[in-house]
């Protein structure tokens, strides 16, 4: 809708330049239409420079990655970070960096390729992951897990490290582990929620492909969860 708005305001403002304003007399005012159009066009089309190649807000909708991120809060996503892509169609168009693990990542699953999602990375093509007893091994290492805390419903709450990276997640005793092995193709990633026993991820439809990334998390910088609470502002980096 912005890219439409945008390019209609420009061909406007073109006719506009050459054919609408030759045949205005000296003091007839240009139309509302022609008015708006030069006015607005200027400020969506900053808008939308900003959203498709620097940054674009994304709300979270579920809890399938708390602790990390709850319900309410919105994101800052990175569109430059994993390669320029061009917007609306999504090819990539300038290769800058991958993803790494640990990367908190907006992406397009296969099995909903139109509605964004948001993981975090544990795997890269190549790698070859183990899911044993809600314990990760990347490549035969273990992803080392602290039992910091339980939350209100008596899940624990983890700080995780997979050596470069640390961050918390969050596990429920109620649900079993879905023990199992993968092995990631090439160009593809092995994506996880920290809330580990109530994330569709990985685990249950597969990898996403470097085709259907959307950017990385970098900020959470406003928290709304729902249209009668106060909205609270805030800048927090994510790790």
């Amino acid at each position: 809708i912005l890219m439409c708005l945008v390019f209609g305001g420009a061909f406007i403002w073109l006719l506009d330049i050459f054919w609408f304003s030759k045949q205005r007399g000296p003091d007839e005012a240009e139309s509302f239409i022609i008015e708006n159009a030069k006015s607005l066009t200027p400020v969506l089309a900053f808008v939308f420079v900003i959203r498709s190649f620097l940054y674009e807000p994304f709300q979270i909708p579920s809890g399938s990655m708390e602790q990390t991120l709850l319900v309410g809060d919105f994101i800052l996503v990175n569109k430059y970070t994993f390669g320029i892509r061009l917007p609306v169609w999504r090819d990539k168009i300038v290769d800058i960096n991958q993803p790494d693990r640990g990367d908190v990542m907006v992406f397009f699953p296969p099995h909903k390729p139109s509605t964004p999602f948001v993981k975090r990375v544990i795997a890269k093509g190549g790698d070859t992951v183990k899911y044993v007893n809600k314990k990760i091994y990347i490549n035969g290492l273990l992803y080392q897990q602290e039992n910091i805390s339980k939350d209100f419903d008596g899940a624990n709450i983890f700080n995780e490290s997979n050596g470069s990276t640390n961050y918390l997640i969050r596990k429920s005793n109620s649900n079993f582990s879905r023990n199992s092995e993968w092995v990631v193709p090439e160009g593809s990633f092995f994506v996880v929620g920290d809330n580990r026993d109530n994330s569709s991820d990985s685990r249950a439809w597969g990898f996403v492909s470097g085709k259907s990334i959307w950017g990385r998390a970098d900020y959470i910088w406003l928290t709304w969860e729902s249209w009668s609470d106060i909205p609270k502002l805030k800048f927090e980096e994510l790790n």
